[in-house]
Formats: structure tokens, C-alpha cells, sequence
């Protein structure tokens, strides 16, 4: 067993950094790593059914942090995507891909229906997975995937309960061999059980799990907290299996209900290095599971499928994208995020075999089908990235104009360490702030601690005009880009000439821009903190705390006004140098001339 962990490790260990390094991402390095060490190359790992029934704990896992990211508030609002959208791809998908099995390859309905129900459903391990890497979680065609992918895990539980009604042999006794305790009793009741199960993971989740974990949190020992986090993801995962639900569908419920928790963050940090580990583990039995010898045989046939499959997915999401109206760029990338087969086929190819729906060769053809579709899918993000996007159809989609907040205060265009520290005090003195970021990391961490910030560039006039640039009193330009602040400065002086403006400079060069196009108030980000510095090093050696502060105030003073002189002639080299040679003398000659008033004053007072 050792052995065998040291096989799997290695592999990744060494085909993951080399993908990621190349561009072709993490899940891709995982596959890869699994076709190298699978029984049909190297042969160190042999089958891989047992594995991966243990790796499939991995999507489990990522489900309850999805979950735990999604408030119920939140997951309302996708309730018309993830019904309309995922309810549509899943139907007429299976009735195109049944169909085209039924007629084209002159199967039986029964095979036709169970091939079309398994192959509708995608891969929610290596979507999101990829999604999350390349940064598209949160666009239009990432929430609409992501939608598509919950309801098709949702779907697994009607599917499940189908399947068997196709069998050619005995349902039950198979049935039972999936491990489902409750097969046995009448629809109505397995219905009731299954609906109470439901009902009681989000009674504890909302009522029981916070007093429980206060009480793990008192006793400091942070392996127990861990102890207990997986405990309640393994739980409900088994308790949902054994009344034949998604152990998937029961976490990523459970996250839900968690997700409004104090305890949601230290439940994320505990619970993701191994739903990492065992991702990866389930990339590589996917790359391992892949039949060489049968593929070589039947190559010709798998390519035709693999492709046919890609083709019929993307119709069908290409068409629904269209019906749901997405942009244009999110269409092409919600239609090939979902264009493979998912792991959830793996499982149900296992029940299949079992009730004698699909022949053992059958089944081989439709898991190499399914592998191989799942292989392609980081390739296709890759090509979408490399080959179909470009510098202008990357750029972030910014909120629109009409979603913004307008404002007759103050607008602030960027919300980092510096815009932050201005919000807060202009906030704290009873101002309205319309703010503007065109970061999303940093607007999704912002809006976790109750911000509410925009995301748009105040360079686009459309947004800053939407924010009230008309009629506010001031704009604060706090990004950290010297030539974004310039263009929004100009932007700003342009078309809205009765707007203050406030500005960040990043140095003394920058500041003389600002200066230049009539920016007055400027703020360069280090000059105050290092004159205090000064101030401090300055009572460290002995001086005065008064006279320390005296002598930073002459020199702020004298600099400041340095600043507006030197603008005037910056860009002549030898007109600056011999200006900056002047004001230092004159700033030498300030000092001096101060601290021997000074010393005249404590000599009169002696």
C-alpha cells in the first residue's frame, strides 16, 4: 500500500510542475501522470476501480467548499440558470445522444437511453477545477457552468432511480449491491426517508454545527477542529449513499447551510488540502483507467465517438447559450467547458454492467469514450485560451453602467491599502462613497468583510459617469498604475471640470504629471510615512520630540513647495538640476538658519 502511495506521489510530483510550467494546467499534469504510470504503459498501478471509488471523495469534498462559498441568498438568485439551464442541457442532451445511439448505432433503447443519461452529464472535478486556475469562476459563462454542473449532480438521484427500471435482469439484488439500505421499501417511503435525511443535515447545519464547533474551537487543539470537519463531510457523504442519494448533493448542501458560519473559513482551510490530494489522486486513476491495447484496436471507432460526443455537447450548449442569451465570448466558453463526459458516468457505468443494460464490451468502449473526452477537456480550455481569445476579448467584464451606485460625495477609483484608508475616514465622516475597482480578487475579498464595490474602470467614462461624476464633490484616484491614474485625471478634467480631484502619486516624477494637468492635490504614497520616519530617527538621536516635529513640518513644507516650483522645469535636464541644486541649498539654509533660532530661544529661557 506504501508502495503504491509512493507511485502515485512521484507521479504527480513530477508531471504536475512540468504541465503547469508548459501552460497545459494542473488537472491535465494529473491525467497525464496516470496514463504514464497506468497498467497499459509502465504498469506500476494496476486497475484502478477500487481507487478510484476512494479518490471520488475528492469531488465530494470540492462540492462542500463550493457549498461553503455560496450563501442561500446567492444560490436564489441562480435558481433560474441552474432549473432552466441545467434541466435543458441534461434533456435534450440524453435525448440527442440516446437518439443518435439508437439510430446510428442501431442499439436498443434501453442501452441507447442508459448511454445518453450517463454521457449528458459533465465533469464537475475537472470544470471547476480548470475554471478556478485560469480565473473564469466568476464570469457569466462560469456561474452559468457551474449552475449547469449543480443540476446535473442534482440529476444523478432521478437518474440513479431510472437506471435500474431498464434492466434486462433483476433490479433489486444489484440495486442492493450499490450499498442502498432502503431499496427495498416502497417508493413513497424511500421518498419520505430520503426528504428527512435532507431535512435533518440542514437542521444540524444551521442549529447543532455552531455550538458544536465553539465547543471544539475552546479547546485550542487545531487537529481536532480538523478531525471534526472531515468527520462531517464523511458522514454525510455515507449517509446519503446508503439511502442511494449523491454524496456529492449532500455535502455541497451542507456547505449551504454553512455557509453563513463564523466557522466557514477555518472549515475551508482544514478541508482543502485534501480535497486537493484526493482530486488529484482521482485525475490520475482517470489517466490510469485508459485502455491502450482497446483503444489501438478500436481507434477509429473511439476517435468517431469521443469526437461525436464533443460535437452533440457543444450543439446542445451552444444552442442553449444563444437561447439564455450570453455574451458572445462567454458563450464559447460555457459550450467547451462542458463538452466531455464526467466522473458520475464512471458510477453509473458500474450499475449498467451490473443490471445487464450495457455488454462488458459495451461498457469498455463507453469508459474509454468518457476518459478520453474527460482528457480533452483542459485541452480544449487551453486552445480557448491560446488560440480563440485575444488582449481585447480578455479584458474583464466590468459591472454595468446602470448596476452602479451613483454618488454626490465622493467617488474612489481604486480600493487597495491606500483607497481603503481614504474611504474609511471620508466614510467615518458621514460621506457616500461610490467605489470603483477593476480588480475581481480584490473586490471579491472586500465584499466577504460587507464593502460594496464596483467593479469598472473609472478610465471608461460610461462608469465614471454612472457613478455620479457629475454631480459629486470629489474623485479620489487611489490605484497603484501611474499611467491609469494620468488617463483618468485627464478623463476627469475633461468632461466633469467642477470635479475635485484627489490623487496618488506614485512618485515625485509622477506627481509633476499631475501638477502639469492641473491636478493640485496630491499625495505621493511614501513621502508621509518616510517623513515620519525622519521625525521619529530624528527624537531617536536625541532631539526634542517639538523640535522633531518642527523640522519635518519646514521640510514637508519646503518640499511641497519644491514640487510645484521643479514641475515647471521638468524635462529640461539642465534647467531641473540646476533648480534641484538651488532649492536644497535654500532648504539647507532654512534648517540651519531655524535651528540657530532655536538655540537662541532655550538660551533666552535659561
Amino acid at each position: 500500500m506504501l508502495e503504491m502511495a509512493v507511485i502515485y506521489l512521484a507521479a504527480a510530483i513530477i508531471a504536475v510542475p512540468i504541465a503547469k510550467r508548459i501552460g497545459l494546467g494542473s488537472v491535465l499534469g494529473y491525467l497525464l501522470a496516470g496514463i504514464l504510470i497506468g497498467p497499459f504503459l509502465l504498469g506500476l498501478v494496476g486497475d484502478q476501480t477500487d481507487v478510484m471509488h476512494f479518490a471520488e471523495f475528492g469531488v465530494v469534498m470540492m462540492l462542500f467548499l463550493v457549498g461553503l462559498e455560496l450563501q442561500p441568498s446567492r444560490l436564489w438568485k441562480l435558481r433560474h440558470s441552474i432549473v432552466g439551464l441545467g434541466g435543458l442541457q441534461v434533456i435534450l442532451t440524453t435525448i440527442a445522444i440516446s437518439a443518435a445511439c439508437y439510430t446510428i448505432l442501431a442499439l436498443t433503447w434501453q442501452t441507447s437511453l442508459a448511454i445518453g443519461l450517463m454521457l449528458a452529464l459533465s465533469s464537475t472535478a475537472i470544470v471547476l477545477q480548470t475554471l478556478n486556475e485560469k480565473g473564469w469562476t466568476k464570469q457569466e459563462a462560469g456561474q452559468n457552468a457551474f449552475s449547469v454542473l449543480l443540476f446535473q449532480d442534482i440529476a444523478v438521484i432521478p437518474i440513479l432511480a431510472l437506471v435500474p427500471l431498464l434492466a434486462l435482469s433483476d433490479a433489486k439484488q444489484a440495486t442492493a449491491e450499490q450499498g442502498n439500505l432502503i431499496h427495498h421499501l416502497p417508493i413513497f417511503t424511500q421518498t419520505a426517508i430520503s426528504i428527512g435525511v435532507i431535512a435533518a443535515i440542514i437542521f444540524v447545519g444551521k442549529y447543532i454545527s455552531g455550538p458544536l464547533f465553539r465547543y471544539i474551537a475552546e479547546t485550542r487543539l487545531r487537529e481536532l477542529f480538523t478531525v471534526v470537519a472531515l468527520f462531517l463531510v464523511i458522514v454525510i457523504a455515507v449517509i446519503m449513499h446508503k439511502i442511494g442519494l449523491s454524496p456529492a448533493l449532500g455535502t455541497f448542501l451542507a456547505g449551504v447551510v454553512l455557509a453563513e458560519s463564523e466557522f466557514r473559513h477555518e472549515l475551508e482551510v482544514d478541508i482543502e488540502p485534501f480535497k486537493g490530494l484526493l482530486l488529484g489522486l482521482f485525475f490520475i486513476t482517470v489517466g490510469a483507467s485508459i485502455d491502450f491495447p482497446l483503444l489501438f484496436d478500436e481507434l477509429g471507432l473511439v476517435t468517431l465517438l469521443v469526437i461525436s460526443l464533443i460535437i452533440i455537447k457543444a450543439a446542445v450548449l451552444f444552442l442553449l447559450a444563444n437561447l439564455f442569451k450570453m455574451a458572445k465570448k462567454q458563450k464559447l466558453l460555457f459550450t467547451l467547458a462542458l463538452a466531455q463526459g464526467g466522473e458520475f458516468a464512471f458510477v453509473l457505468l458500474s450499475l449498467t454492467s451490473s443490471l445487464q443494460i450495457l455488454t462488458p464490451e459495451q461498457s469498455k468502449i463507453t469508459t474509454l469514450v468518457v476518459a478520453i473526452s474527460m482528457l480533452m477537456a483542459p485541452v480544449l480550455l487551453i486552445i480557448y485560451e491560446k488560440t480563440l481569445t485575444n488582449e481585447h476579448n480578455n479584458a474583464p467584464e466590468f459591472d454595468k453602467p446602470e448596476d452602479i451606485e451613483a454618488t454626490k460625495s465622493v467617488i474612489i477609483a481604486g480600493y487597495g491599502r491606500f483607497g481603503q484608508i481614504v474611504g474609511r475616514l471620508l466614510s467615518s465622516q458621514g460621506y457616500h462613497l461610490s467605489i470603483l475597482d477593476h480588480s475581481p480578487s480584490q473586490i471579491e475579498l472586500l465584499k466577504r468583510f460587507g464593502n460594496k464595490i464596483f467593479y469598472g474602470d473609472a478610465a471608461r467614462q460610461d462608469l465614471l459617469e454612472a457613478s455620479g461624476a457629475k454631480e459629486a464633490q470629489l474623485l479620489v484616484i487611489a490605484i497603484d498604475d501611474p499611467d491609469k491614474i494620468i488617463e483618468i485625471a485627464l478623463l476627469a478634467k475633461k468632461h466633469y471640470p467642477n470635479l475635485q480631484i484627489a490623487a496618488r502619486a506614485i512618485d515625485r516624477n509622477h506627481a509633476y504629471e499631475l501638477l502639469r494637468i492641473g491636478v493640485q492635490t496630491i499625495k505621493r504614497e511614501t513621502f508621509e510615512s518616510a517623513l515620519e520616519l525622519g521625525i521619529a530617527a530624528l527624537e531617536l538621536l536625541g532631539n526634542s520630540k517639538a523640535s522633531s516635529q518642527h523640522a519635518g513640518k519646514l521640510f514637508s513644507d519646503h518640499d511641497k513647495e519644491s514640487m510645484h516650483v521643479l514641475s515647471e522645469v521638468w524635462g529640461d535636464d539642465k534647467s531641473y538640476g540646476i533648480a534641484v541644486k538651488q532649492r536644497t541649498e535654500l532648504l539647507q539654509q532654512i534648517l540651519t538658519k531655524d535651528k540657530e533660532e532655536q538655540r537662541k530661544m532655550q538660551a533666552c529661557q535659561k
